[in-house]
């Protein structure tokens, strides 16, 4: 992606950046990858909460089952920019509202994470049917990961102590078809964790399915896939995981399995790309503030890690005064926002950071803009450009 979006990058003004850049046809050939991996029996859902932005949806409508959404708001998007897709509608604390939306909306899979929530749903159905998952947080020990969701106390879920009173509300109301079980336990992991903690649910949902004398179909294992951000090259094996599934179905020859991953399919093709405004000293060590900032990547704040980057030389100075710079040195790149976290990379070894010259900052393509606090100091939103197949783009907007 680099040969395409460096020297789009150079002709990009000045008050053009900060601007996201999304590489269309680095995701197209990624997600045409990740589905040929999968068995037949794995249905991949793309998690939209990743990143909803149109252009990116409309290239991965072509190669996923559907979209997870977590809101009313994520699935009338969804809706509106690919319809006709199935959609799967998970996520803790539904309103009432949103399980009308959802119902009216005739969702593929609507995924329940309390006792409350279905005794909710029950009372809204009226003649209509809607086809389920319950969402169980399994006791499974995870070990380190990047972010658990179960297998401690949490939000997310069933404990397994309610699943049985939920399934016997389940069970005796035909209006509510039990597909199966939702377990999605952790994020950050690799493709053999992955596998082994699949290994787990699977052994586990069955048990629970033979206990209950009931026909368990479908198994949702959520995301949770790897990107890692010290290595920004390496890729999730997607190879090795679906080998993994295949293996761990054959065991299992009635069952579907479904998996919802976003960071991990739109990460790769995005960066976040801005100048170098100023570089400072203060007791001893240098700081690079750039134009923008945590606002719009709010990725390295939120998982307290330092964004890989590339820095693009611009050797355009025409000022009268000396051009401030670090060479050979550490540099800490801050934005320009009055607080000490905005921070996108601390202490990162420069060989040379010039004011005026740009950052590519990687694996910008998921969980960066859509979760940001943009408002905060009213600085102006970044542009968004999108490269096809030909380095052009095919999409600008503010």
């Amino acid at each position: 992606m680099r040969q395409r979006l460096f020297p789009y990058v150079t002709e990009l003004a000045a008050e053009d950046l900060p601007a996201y850049v999304y590489d269309l046809r680095d995701l197209r050939e990624h997600a045409a990858a990740v589905r040929a991996a999968l068995p037949e029996r794995v249905q991949l859902f793309y998690a939209a909460k990743a990143n909803s932005d149109p252009l990116l949806l409309d290239v991965l409508r072509d190669h996923v089952d559907g979209f997870e959404v977590a809101s009313g708001g994520e699935l009338h998007h969804i809706r509106t920019t690919c319809p006709g897709t199935p959609i799967a509608f998970g996520g803790p604390g539904k309103t009432p509202a949103e399980l009308g939306q959802a119902l009216l909306a005739g969702v593929d899979r609507l995924h329940v994470e309390s006792e409350q929530e279905l005794h909710q749903l029950t009372g809204m159905l009226g003649e209509r049917a809607v086809d389920v998952l319950l969402r169980v947080n399994l006791p499974i020990a995870l070990g380190p990961v990047a972010l658990a969701m179960g297998g401690r106390p949490s939000p997310f879920g069933l404990d397994p102590g309610h699943l049985d009173r939920c399934f016997a509300l389940v069970s005796g109301d035909p209006r509510i078809r039990l597909r199966g079980i939702h377990v999605h336990l952790a994020s950050g992991l690799d493709a053999a964790a992955h596998l082994d903690l699949a290994r787990q649910v699977l052994t586990w949902a069955r048990g629970w399915a033979d206990r209950h004398g009931t026909e368990l179909s479908e198994v949702n294992l959520g995301g949770g896939m790897e990107v890692d951000y010290t290595r920004p090259d390496r890729r999730f094996d997607w190879a090795a995981f679906g080998a993994g599934l295949r293996r761990l179905l054959e065991g299992h020859p009635d069952l579907t399995l479904r998996i919802e991953p976003g960071r991990s399919v739109t990460a790769y093709c995005g960066w976040y790309v801005t100048e170098v405004l100023d570089i400072k000293r203060s007791h001893g060590h240098a700081f690079a503030v750039l134009r923008g900032g945590t606002h719009h990547l709010r990725t390295p704040a939120a998982k307290q890690h330092d964004q890989p980057f590339t820095v693009i030389p611009d050797d355009t100075w025409d000022r009268p005064w000396e051009r401030p710079r670090a060479e050979d040195e550490p540099v800490t790149l801050v934005g320009q926002l009055c607080t000490p976290k905005d921070v996108l990379a601390d202490g990162v070894r420069a060989e040379r950071l010039r004011v005026g010259d740009r950052i590519a900052f990687a694996l910008a393509g998921a969980y960066a803009w859509n979760i940001s606090h943009h408002e905060f100091l009213m600085h102006p939103a970044p542009r968004f450009h999108h490269l096809d197949h030909v380095s052009v783009p095919v999409g600008s907007h503010p």
